[in-house]
């Protein structure tokens, strides 16, 4: 009699039994010694433990079996490092990067402002009825999805962008997809440019203090010289969309604009981006830019802290804490010799890396996990550029590259319309070969 052989689809239950099993024995274990945790050669492997662990389980972007999200990954990863002793509780609360926190806190308030005003739902019906040919929409698409992501927050941005260009391309008659991988790939692609382009973006700034202009003259031609790439692929992969010069033609909508808040978020956000460049911190621009726009009569506060991602503010405290205990308990010379046989101070050495790591545990952690590697290269400023350019354009690669490309596909599939994970490759990956060789060059040459 032959053995009984083990479904396809057990893995992830074993995965799962393994990683609580895990989970739990370290827990149990920590609470039964003394307040310090573990000892010697058992907190390192504790921290190990919970490193991968935790790092495994952000990737798969679930634990199988149990209804957690990252968010709550991240926070049980980061409750652990403190009970195993890999990292004091006082530790834990220095490693959380406040100016990170602070300036995602106050962007989001912005962003939040100017869609609950009609803003971007305004911008999107003018794109619509100033573009009358069918390439002509696709970059209007990529222009504006990359500007509003160079100075907003791209994970936003497409939140609001993607369910707007949905109903305009049906409206017009046109096949959505390709300008939805146009909306996610050019606000990937946009949000390069700037400090405040995206989530880690915006912890490269914290950690590098370089100045907001000084990154957007380093990067800002490589998201130029990108969204041009991106227009052009997506055309050329979706030839039969693209083919003929025939006019569109759809029914105008009525956009609700209220006129006030409006010009309160409009002049507040232009106000903000010229604070960045002249110079004023970040993270203190935001925040105060974004109180200010809360104080009004016309929309309640609580519409605008529904706008809010606060799991992804969750996510970023409790990853700061994991890769400080990680890197506390784990970082010896050894490996740091080991790691500096790669080379990292070479641009096309780094951003292989930063790409790879991207795509296997997402671009946030990437750098979170890269930050002690390059804060020990004689040319941090480099490296950082380096590091920000390949982390966000790799995340063009598959669908799973970033959380603004989820953010589409889950928008549109609410929609019924439907977006593999084949539609996205075949035109994500040359997007992101082309790009990161232009970046490398870019910032090498």
């Amino acid at each position: 009699m032959n053995a009984p052989t083990t479904p396809r689809r057990s893995w992830p239950i074993v995965l799962s039994v393994l990683l609580v099993t895990g989970v739990v024995g370290i827990a149990i274990a920590a609470a039964l010694l003394p307040a310090g945790g573990f000892d010697g050669e058992g907190r390192r492997v504790a921290a190990c433990v919970i490193f991968l662990g935790s790092y495994l389980a952000l990737a798969i972007g679930r634990i199988p079996g149990l209804s957690i999200d990252r968010a709550g990954i991240a926070l049980v990863g980061a409750g652990l490092m403190v009970a195993s002793g890999a990292l004091p509780v006082d530790e834990a609360y220095k490693a959380i990067d406040l100016d990170t926190i602070t300036l995602l806190l106050g962007m989001m308030i912005v962003v939040a402002s100017l869609r609950l005003a009609g803003c971007f739902a305004l911008a999107t019906e003018w794109v619509g009825a100033q573009a009358r040919q069918k390439l002509i929409l696709l970059a209007a698409v990529v222009a504006t999805s990359g500007v509003l992501s160079a100075f907003l927050v791209n994970d936003a941005v497409c939140l609001v962008l993607a369910p707007l260009v949905l109903e305009l391309t049906l409206v017009l008659g046109r096949r959505p997809v390709p300008y939805l991988l146009a909306v996610a790939m050019a606000s990937n692609v946009g949000s390069v440019a700037t400090i405040t382009g995206n989530p880690q973006n915006i912890m490269i700034g914290s950690f590098s203090h370089i100045p907001y202009s000084d990154f957007a003259l380093a990067l800002g031609p490589v998201a130029l010289i990108g969204l041009v790439v991106t227009g052009a692929i997506v055309a050329l992969c979706h030839r039969d969309e693209f083919a003929g010069a025939e006019r569109l033609s759809g029914k105008r909508r009525k956009v609700e604009v209220n006129r006030v808040l409006a010009t309160r978020a409009v002049a507040g956000t232009l106000a903000m981006i010229g604070l960045f460049f002249a110079g004023v911190g970040p993270a203190k621009v935001a925040i105060v830019v974004g109180g200010l726009l809360l104080l009004t009569r016309r929309v309640k506060s609580r519409r605008v802290y529904a706008e809010i991602d606060w799991s992804l503010l969750l996510m970023f405290a409790g990853l700061f804490i994991i890769v400080a205990g990680a890197e506390r308990a784990l970082l010896g010379p050894g490996l740091l010799a080991a790691i500096a046989g790669l080379h990292l101070e070479r641009a096309p050495m780094l951003a292989a890396v930063t790409a790879l790591l991207s795509n296997l545990v997402s671009n946030v952690p990437a750098v979170l996990v890269l930050k002690p590697f390059i804060q020990g290269l004689s040319d941090q400023r480099s490296a950082w550029l380096v590091a920000a350019m390949a982390s966000t354009l790799a995340g063009n690669f598959t669908l799973l590259g970033s959380i603004a490309n989820l953010i589409v596909v889950q928008r549109a599939g609410m929609a019924g319309v439907t977006i593999g994970f084949w539609d996205y490759f075949r035109v994500g990956a040359p997007v992101t070969l082309v790009t990161l060789a232009i970046g490398v060059a870019w910032l090498w040459l």
